[in-house]
């Protein structure tokens, strides 16, 4: 007889399980800690009845760096290319969020034209992501749709076009390095503008091939209903992001706590109500398409005017914060990416505390309440929807 955990158990999944059925025969399966449907170095304990799972228990840890430790030794202007390796899927959006932190305790006023660009590498960067979770979900979910494989060539084929435009801005493809505290280090080269357009033409006609491939029963029958995460849970383990707004929370930062020029580009928030892997799966997909508009409608706008309020090519003792603490929150491809800067005054050119705020660890949390009742199969096509990156995770 297959062991269903009660609604007790889902509500408290750490409790002994013992408590539950003692003479149940049960297996202990380690998922991880090198697992591709972990995607990354991550460890899920499963104790199953069966193919049920009955109890899931996440182990973090593996990729600690001890970035907030290294943020109090370095100097602000150093800071940043640490942090490219936290989400090493979206380093631009983490290099905005740290600095929109060091600006706001130093009061430095960032250029309209730095606003922009940091707006469009912004989204950029969210379709790049988005890109490479469809693919790699496509590949958990193996052959459902008869084409898994081919959507996680293709899916990555379109991301290196926006790579390219990185390289082409930054000269790096990956850690860019290229945001600063006062604005940005390197300026749109000629012709990036028409190179945006060209890619994001081919990403958006790819784009319906794509969810041509997903159009599938098979697809549908492995995502509906699985892994579902009701919006009160969700709220109480801290999960923002596609997550939340899977599971009808209609919440984004970019509309309700504007920052750089997200106000001006009357943002559509995606929403879905299902709150399992399937409406995760569509809030991403509409996410993109919204990331391409706002991009087309910034590119062609960008203000004439400096791109940093300060010299970027010498700030090793150039910035100093006096006493103080301030918390900035940015939308990333995953959620909520805060950073809480504590500045004590003494050492100004330094943090005195760090504590950065990832959104992968609040979406992992869910983890040992959506596994259970599930098989093993559904936990590799729910651990893929949930998009957690490691890198932050752990710090």
């Amino acid at each position: 007889m297959a062991l269903i955990p009660t609604k007790a158990f889902v509500a408290d999944p750490y409790l002994d399980l013992e408590t539950y059925q003692a003479d149940a025969d049960l297996m202990t399966l380690s998922l991880g800690p090198q697992h591709p449907s972990t995607h990354g170095v991550f460890r899920v304990v499963l104790h199953m009845d069966g193919e049920m799972i009955v109890k899931a228990v996440p182990h973090a840890g593996y990729l600690h760096r001890g970035v907030e430790k290294l943020c109090e030794k370095l100097s602000y202007s150093n800071i940043t290319p640490i942090l490219d390796k936290n989400d090493y899927v979206s380093p631009m959006i983490n290099e905005q969020a740290a600095n929109m932190a060091f600006e706001k305790i130093m009061n430095i006023e960032v250029p309209l034209r730095a606003k922009y660009l940091r707006t469009v590498l912004a989204e950029m960067q969210r379709i790049a992501s988005h890109l490479l979770w469809l693919g790699t979900f496509a590949i958990d979910l193996g052959g459902a749709m008869g084409g898994g494989t081919t959507v996680f060539m293709y899916c990555f084929r379109e991301r290196e076009l926006i790579l390219d435009l990185f390289e082409a801005l930054t000269g790096c493809r990956f850690h860019y390095n290229t945001h600063c505290v006062g604005g940005n280090r390197h300026d749109v080269p000629p012709g990036w503008s028409q190179g945006v357009h060209q890619a994001l033409d081919l990403i958006e006609a790819r784009l319906a091939e794509y969810l041509g491939m997903f159009d599938h029963p098979i697809f549908v029958d492995r995502t509906r209903g699985v892994g579902t995460l009701d919006a009160e849970l969700a709220l109480e383990l801290g999960v923002t992001g596609p997550l939340l707004r899977a599971s009808g929370v209609d919440h984004d930062l970019r509309r309700d706590a504007p920052y750089h020029v997200y106000d001006l580009v009357d943002l559509k928030v995606a929403v879905a109500s299902g709150g399992d892997c399937l409406a995760r799966y569509q809030v991403r997909v509409e996410e993109m398409k919204e990331s391409a508009r706002i991009v087309r409608l910034l590119i062609d706008n960008l203000p004439a005017g400096p791109l940093s309020s300060t010299k970027p090519l010498n700030m090793v003792t150039q910035f100093k914060a006096t006493a103080g603490q301030v918390y900035v929150g940015v939308e990333t491809p995953r959620g909520e990416l805060g950073t809480w800067l504590i500045a004590d005054g003494k050492k100004a050119t330094s943090p005195y505390r760090m504590k950065i705020r990832p959104p992968s660890l609040h979406n992992a949390a869910v983890i040992p309440y959506v596994l259970p009742g599930h098989t093993l199969s559904d936990a590799i096509a729910i651990l893929g929807s949930l998009d957690p990156i490691m890198g932050e995770v752990d710090r």
